[in-house]
């Protein structure tokens, strides 16, 4: 599947061509997935698990590059745990990633991201243990006249080194999400179906998001979300964020 993914984004990446210029009213263009300014998302979530909680503490850098068609991302999360058997906090797995807007126009796009997380948790329990590359395609589209704004995604997570101790990671990711936006607010709903072919079964969530610009450059949201599946990962989270583009 991995291979398949990645000879997919090339094939669509080598028949298009980059319309990184088209940023005003395209669908990668708003604010919660804003590829053409300089962006840092501050965002705190809580998730409960049937062995405790745990509580994430993240910094992400967005940044456009070249012609703005490219993207450079970069995260570092600090992670709190409060479990039977774990009570402190510490760095979690930070990543880089990089996107591609092959195709754009007003109506709808294609973007191209692939992520790299590293074995890099200062516990254990604070990371994967692996090495994880996480392919991924979207599509955004506008719809009922730009009243709503569509976007679906197809992601591949894969570790490729790491502790042998640990699980090996393969995960496909598809994801649906809805945005409607009023005035200076938001509010967004999302299904995601992930299969975990190691653990063969499922790890799927949905969330609910309510958003506003508080300012002509900040925005805030909260984000409720709950899991669902044999193999689901948590039981319920909360997030709460602050995006400032630059």
């Amino acid at each position: 599947m991995n291979e398949s993914l990645l000879i997919l984004f090339f094939l669509i990446a080598t028949a298009t061509n980059a319309q990184g210029t088209v940023e005003s009213k395209s669908p990668f263009s708003e604010p919660r997935y804003h590829y053409f300014l300089k962006t840092i998302l501050l965002f705190n979530e809580y998730l409960d698990t049937d062995n405790g909680s745990f509580n994430t503490t993240q910094v992400r850098a967005l940044v456009p590059i070249g012609d703005k068609a490219w993207n450079l991302r970069f995260d570092l999360p600090l992670i709190s745990a409060n479990t039977n058997s774990i009570n402190k906090s510490g760095i979690g797995d930070v990543g880089m990633g990089v996107s591609y807007i092959p195709f754009m126009e007003r109506q709808n796009g294609i973007a191209l991201r692939a992520r790299v997380y590293a074995n890099s948790a200062a516990d254990p329990n604070f990371g994967s243990g692996k090495w994880v590359v996480m392919p991924a395609v979207f599509y955004g589209k506008y719809m009922s006249g730009k009243k709503f704004l569509w976007i679906a995604s197809l992601e591949y997570q894969a570790s490729f080194a790491g502790s042998s101790e640990r699980s090996d990671i393969s995960v496909i990711a598809y994801e649906n999400v809805l945005f409607h936006f009023f005035g200076k607010n938001w509010i967004a709903a999302d299904v995601a179906f992930r299969y975990n072919s190691i653990l063969e079964g499922f790890q799927n969530n949905a969330f609910l998001e309510f958003g506003r610009k508080i300012t002509p450059t900040n925005l805030a949201y909260i984000h409720p979300s709950v899991a669902f599946g044999g193999n689901k990962t948590y039981n319920y989270g909360l997030e709460v964020g602050l995006l400032i583009l630059f």
